[in-house]
C-alpha cells in the first residue's frame, strides 16, 4: 500500500466529516487507507464515521492519550509505505497527494514533506515553514520577533528545505518515522511536531516545503489560543530543550517571562467577527431552510466573481471541487470583510472559521431541495 492517512480526532465531528470527504476525493486513484484515531470524543464522531465512511479504519480510544500517543497508535496500524499525519479540521484538494508524491521524487534524502496551510479566511499560516527553535530563536519568538522563527525568505508558492514542519499536515516514509521513534510521547499536545522534525534532521534527512499545494487548516478547532494553550506550549518547549539543548537557568527564566506575557495577551486575543450584511451561496441547488436560518437575504450564484464587502460566502461542495473551494478562499484573502462557510456533500450543516485563534462555527439546516 502506498499511503496511510492518520487523522487524530477529538470532539470535532462536523469538521472531521468535511475533512474525510476531501481526503476520500484525494485518494481516488491511490492505493491508500484512512485511519481515524478517536481520543474518546464525547460527541458522535465515531457513530458518524461508522455510518458515513464505512471504509475508514476507526480506532476508538477509551482515554484521551494526547497527540503523540494517539498518532503513534494509528501508525502502528498503518500498512502504507508513506504516512500522512493530518488534523481533522483540514480540507485538502483532490490533487494533494498525487502532486506531493511527484514532488517527493526530487530528493533521495527526503525526510518530512508538506504543503502550504491557510486558515478559514485564506490567510497563510506561518507555522507551515519554521526554523529550528534554538534557544536564541525561541527568546526572540516569545517577545514577538517572528522573522527568525519562521523561514521567511522562502516565498509562499515556492519549494525548499524547511527544518521544522507542522503536525497539522506532514508526510513521511513510515520507515523514517519509525527509525527516529515517531512522535515522542512525553509530549501530550504541542511541541511534538517540532521534536519529530528535529529528530529527522539530526538523522541526516532534509524536510521540504511545497508551496503550490494549499490546504485549509481551520486551526481554532484543534489549537485554541488561550491560557491553557500558552501553559501547554511552554511545558512542551521545556521538554524539547531538555532533550535537545543544554539547560540554562537564565534562558529558562527569559522564556518563562516571555510566555507569561504572551499568555496574558492571548486571554484577550480573540478576534471579533465583522457584521455580515450579505450572504452569497455558490451552488446549483436550492436550500430554502438555509435562507431562513440567515438574518439577511441569501443570493445564489454559479460563479464567484464580484463579491460585495461584508459578505459571507457559502461554498457548496456538492457543486464545487475541494480544490476550487480552497482556491476561492485564498484568492479572497486580501478582502478582510469576506468570510466563508463550506457546505459538505450531502449534509445539512455548514462549517467555517473567521479566526485561527477562536472556535469555528457550525450551522445546521434542513435537507436541500434539488
Amino acid at each position: 500500500m502506498k499511503l496511510s492517512i492518520i487523522i487524530l480526532n477529538y470532539n470535532v465531528r462536523y469538521f472531521l466529516e468535511l475533512c474525510l470527504q476531501s481526503v476520500e476525493a484525494a485518494i481516488t486513484n491511490l492505493e491508500a487507507e484512512i485511519i481515524v484515531v478517536d481520543n474518546n470524543s464525547k460527541d458522535d464522531s465515531c457513530a458518524m464515521i461508522k455510518e458515513r465512511f464505512p471504509n475508514v479504519i476507526l480506532i476508538e480510544n477509551k482515554t484521551n492519550f494526547g497527540f503523540s500517543k494517539g498518532n503513534n497508535i494509528g501508525v502502528a496500524r498503518a500498512k502504507g509505505e508513506y504516512l500522512c499525519i493530518l488534523n481533522p479540521d483540514t480540507v485538502v484538494p483532490e490533487d494533494c497527494f498525487q502532486e506531493l508524491f511527484e514532488f517527493s521524487k526530487i530528493k533521495n534524502d527526503l525526510g518530512l514533506f508538506a504543503c502550504r496551510l491557510v486558515d478559514g479566511k485564506g490567510a497563510f499560516l506561518p507555522e507551515s515553514k519554521r526554523q529550528i527553535p534554538t534557544p536564541g530563536v525561541a527568546i526572540k519568538k516569545v517577545f514577538g520577533f517572528d522573522k527568525s522563527y519562521y523561514v521567511s525568505d522562502l516565498k509562499l508558492n515556492s519549494t525548499g528545505i524547511v527544518p521544522i514542519l507542522v503536525g497539522a499536515f506532514m508526510m513521511v516514509k513510515k520507515e523514517i518515522y519509525l527509525k527516529v521513534g515517531g512522535f515522542d510521547e512525553d509530549y501530550f499536545m504541542y511541541g511534538e511536531d517540532i521534536d519529530l522534525s528535529y529528530k529527522i534532521v539530526k538523522s541526516g534527512f532534509d524536510n521540504m516545503y511545497y508551496g503550490p499545494i494549499k490546504v485549509i487548516h481551520f486551526k481554532g478547532e484543534s489549537t485554541l489560543k488561550n491560557k491553557a494553550y500558552a501553559t501547554r506550549f511552554h511545558g512542551a518547549m521545556q521538554i524539547f530543550y531538555k532533550k535537545h539543548f543544554r539547560r540554562n537557568l537564565a534562558f529558562d527564566t527569559i522564556v518563562w517571562l516571555g510566555v507569561n506575557v504572551v499568555r496574558r495577551f492571548n486571554n484577550n486575543a480573540f478576534a471579533e467577527n465583522q457584521p455580515v450584511l450579505n450572504y452569497t451561496l455558490v451552488s446549483d441547488k436550492n436550500y430554502p431552510d438555509l435562507e431562513n436560518k440567515l438574518p439577511n437575504t441569501l443570493h445564489q450564484v454559479l460563479e464567484v466573481s464580484k463579491i460585495e464587502a461584508n459578505t459571507q460566502v457559502v461554498l457548496d461542495a456538492n457543486y464545487l471541487s475541494f480544490k476550487a473551494i480552497i482556491d476561492t478562499v485564498i484568492k479572497s484573502e486580501k478582502n478582510k470583510n469576506i468570510s466563508f462557510r463550506i457546505l459538505p456533500k450531502n449534509s445539512n450543516f455548514m462549517v467555517g472559521s473567521d479566526s485561527s485563534k477562536s472556535r469555528g462555527e457550525v450551522l445546521h439546516f434542513k435537507a436541500l431541495v434539488k
